[in-house]
């Protein structure tokens, strides 16, 4: 049972452009104690639909994540550190989409005058530790937007015109990730999105929802309540699985 401290202990870090060095110096201190990191973005949504045929539907669900993610920019990433038992490190306490994030808190005015350069938080991610690392278990949710957008941040590229380069991209930054919209297929009872399941699973929320560093938060504590009340030993045979997204049948379409 994961050992989370009481949730008026828990501290939300925020960084901005001014602390963005300390802060990935504390990640790479911790990210061998703790090497799993549930992830979670905010983005603008989606700005377009493509048109045409297409070979599949995950096939037309890959195009439109990409053209969007070419088209976009990151808002926010969230990253929740916790070890194999669900415990966090102790750090010390230091459109419509665009309404609804606005809505929830996010200064739109203060990220654009001290928010992270996007070159250089790409160069600072990887030398961190936390990605080519199969050591380390990224843990998200319906997520393949979010790794889109990290891939277009790590490769300073657009996204690839195919699934198969896209998840020949995933396996090599992500070697090890957890989608719970994936793993939630093999729970019967269990449906809805993070906020839906996190109620069914009985876990509280920190902070305020569609802010990153509390959606991320949110994941690490679901994942750990899904795992221990409906899997027994190991995940690994479900790793690897964005959900909408290269599995069609059961089978593999990378």
């Amino acid at each position: 049972m994961s050992l989370l401290p009481e949730s008026d202990s828990i501290h939300i870090r925020e960084v901005w452009n001014d602390n963005l060095e300390q802060e990935f110096e504390l990640i790479r201190a911790i990210v061998d104690d703790y090497p799993y990191i549930a992830m979670d973005t905010e983005f603008p949504g989606v700005a377009l639909r493509p048109v045409g045929s297409f070979k599949s539907l995950n096939d037309y669900h890959y195009q439109t994540l990409k053209d969007n993610v070419n088209l976009l920019k990151l808002i926010q990433l969230g990253l929740t550190f916790s070890d194999e038992k669900g415990n966090l490190p102790t750090c010390g306490t230091d459109n419509d989409s665009i309404e609804l994030l606005k809505q929830c808190g996010i200064d739109f005015r203060k990220n654009n005058e001290k928010g992270v350069d996007a070159t250089r938080f790409g160069e600072l991610l990887m030398s961190s530790g936390i990605v080519l690392n199969d050591s380390v278990y990224w843990v998200t949710f319906h997520s393949g937007y979010d790794f889109g957008y990290l891939l277009k941040l790590l490769t300073c590229q657009d996204l690839p015109n195919t699934q198969a380069e896209f998840f020949k991209l995933i396996n090599m930054y992500f070697p090890m990730l957890y989608d719970i919209k994936h793993l939630m297929k093999f729970c019967n009872s269990l449906h809805g999105g993070l906020n839906k399941l996190a109620e069914l699973l009985e876990v509280e929320r920190v902070g305020i929802c569609h802010q990153a560093g509390s959606d991320s938060l949110l994941t690490s504590c679901t994942f750990r309540k899904l795992k221990d009340n409906f899997f027994s030993g190991s995940l690994e045979k479900y790793a690897g699985v964005l959900y909408g997204l290269g599995v069609e049948n059961g089978q593999s379409t990378q």
